[in-house]
């Protein structure tokens, strides 16, 4: 089971503070406590609410094998956007949001397909045949994919939905997965409206210790899906072993009874061994 939100904790990574409360969106009106200084409070208990609401999701899409894609590209946040990513291995993007990066997902694999292209040709020392401007300019052209695409190089498939700190930086993800019907999980604040996501999380987008604190919550969740996820495997593994262990033994007895009865068929005596030969003559 996932680990309890603690309000203790959110409070201390200042996730209620929000943004000045002229700057506010009026959809955020539910999960706002009130307002201090100008500025907006977050409720925390509604934080924590639906932060368990988030960590339910995206357990179940975990075992179910499916990838999740973190997005930030926020200088709070991209840190630990990578870093959770990476603790669950699932793809993120921490640069540059690729327009089409989902809407027009063959274009962004034939980019990837294209980074693999130029590894295979310095492994098999075609990149050595190419003239000194060709080469430089395979590798500056490698770099670029490597810095926009190589963190998600394994997603060979749409993802079943998206991590996002930040929907207004982030607007064009958020439109893109919604287009698609890809459920988007997101830390939402005061001066965001969280009517343009599926699963909302009212906190501070702002503060790295507040995107910090709910993502390890939202990871944890996700490294639990994956522990089911294994075990399942693991277990279906498991029960073929035995399955093929019976039947291979049910083939190696049947072999030895059927060994058995032409052995105790070529130990019988022979009709003509048994009966007694009749005198001819009396």
């Amino acid at each position: 089971m996932s680990k309890k939100v603690e309000i203790k904790d959110l409070l201390e990574s200042g996730a209620h503070f929000g943004h000045l409360t002229r700057k506010w969106n009026p959809n955020m009106a539910p999960y706002i406590y009130g307002k201090k200084n100008g500025i907006h409070i977050i409720n925390l208990y509604k934080t924590a609410a639906k932060i368990e609401e988030a960590q339910k999701a995206l357990k179940q899409i975990a075992s179910a094998g499916r990838k999740i894609l973190y997005v930030s590209t926020k200088k709070q946040a991209k840190e630990y956007i990578a870093k959770h990513a990476q603790e669950v291995k699932m793809p993120y993007i921490a640069e540059r949001w690729p327009g089409g990066m989902l809407t027009n997902f063959v274009t962004i694999r034939k980019a990837i397909k294209k980074m693999a292209h130029i590894d295979k040709m310095k492994k098999d020392g075609t990149f050595e045949t190419l003239s000194k401007k060709e080469r430089l300019q395979t590798d500056r052209l490698r770099a670029k994919l490597e810095k926009n695409l190589g963190s998600i190089v394994d997603m060979t498939r749409l993802p079943a939905a998206v991590i996002v700190v930040d929907i207004n930086k982030e607007h064009v993800a958020v439109a893109e997965a919604n287009k698609l019907g890809i459920p988007v999980f997101a830390i939402v604040d005061t001066n965001t409206d969280p009517r343009k996501v599926a699963f909302p999380i009212p906190a501070n987008d702002d503060a790295s210790k507040s995107i910090d604190v709910v993502l390890s919550y939202l990871t944890e969740a996700i490294a639990e899906g994956l522990e089911i996820r294994k075990e399942e495997k693991e277990k279906i593994k498991a029960e073929k072993e035995a399955a093929k262990m019976m039947k291979e033994k049910a083939e190696a007895d049947k072999k030895e009874a059927k060994a058995k009865k032409e052995a105790e068929k070529k130990a019988e005596p022979k009709q003509d061994e048994v009966e007694p030969k009749q005198d001819s003559e009396k």
